[in-house]
């Protein structure tokens, strides 16, 4: 096996141009600053990455593993015509929360409604990126432009501070088949800070998980249960 270093300044020069337009509404502060590019590295890799590298899994590093990350590969056959990427939802309500305002104007919506039948919207802490794949659809290519970020944060009222989560999670309001969803055992997320800050009645929707758990993601700093 191979392991290649990127230079992190390399990639940010390379991806500022391509992400700048959707930094000013998920980063965190207001203003587009440089360095706030590597967080949306996962949105552009299949356009920075050469050709012949064509599938990619990215993780956080706040993860502890319960299986073999080969068998995660695995997941990439399973994926749909048409989806790009591999994600698992978020397990807290925290876009039920960021999509109030689009959720008061459509009170049918399923948009940041738990699972089973909602779109609690994604967490990227685990993603799988067919890089052919969004080289190749059209539809993903034109969700980068920045006319259409614009379009759809109007539509959506959005404003976030989460980077490519909260891109790919918009996204997927509007067009969900560009995605494969992941077992939320593959990233099993552990913060529950939305408990505590106005949603205890709903939280257990979002949060429950069954299976064995391959993957514990303690996001936020939680603790990661020990074997």
């Amino acid at each position: 096996s191979q392991v290649i270093v990127h230079d992190v300044n390399e990639l940010t020069e390379k991806l500022f141009p391509i992400v700048e337009a959707m930094q000013k509404h998920f980063s965190a502060g207001s203003g587009t600053y440089y360095s706030d590019s590597i967080f949306f590295l996962s949105v552009a890799m299949h356009r920075i990455l050469p050709k012949e590298i064509t599938q990619v899994i990215q993780v956080d590093l706040d993860l502890k593993y319960k299986a073999n990350i080969r068998d995660l590969f695995d997941e990439f056959d399973h994926f749909p015509e048409g989806a790009v990427i591999g994600i698992a939802r978020e397990m807290q309500p925290v876009y039920r929360h960021t999509f109030w305002q689009y959720r008061r104007e459509n009170p049918q919506t399923k948009v940041g409604d738990p699972p089973p039948d909602g779109l609690p919207g994604f967490n990227s802490g685990v993603l799988l990126l067919n890089l052919e794949a969004m080289r190749q659809s059209k539809l993903y290519n034109q969700l980068l432009e920045p006319t259409m970020v614009q379009k759809l944060t109007e539509k959506y009222h959005f404003k976030g501070h989460l980077g490519d989560q909260d891109f790919f999670t918009m996204v997927g309001m509007e067009h969900p088949d560009l995605f494969h969803v992941l077992d939320c055992t593959w990233n099993r997320q552990l913060c529950t800070w939305w408990r505590d800050h106005g949603y205890s009645d709903v939280f257990d929707q979002y949060f429950q998980c069954e299976g064995e758990v391959k993957i514990y993601h303690g996001n936020c700093n939680t603790p990661i249960p020990e074997d």
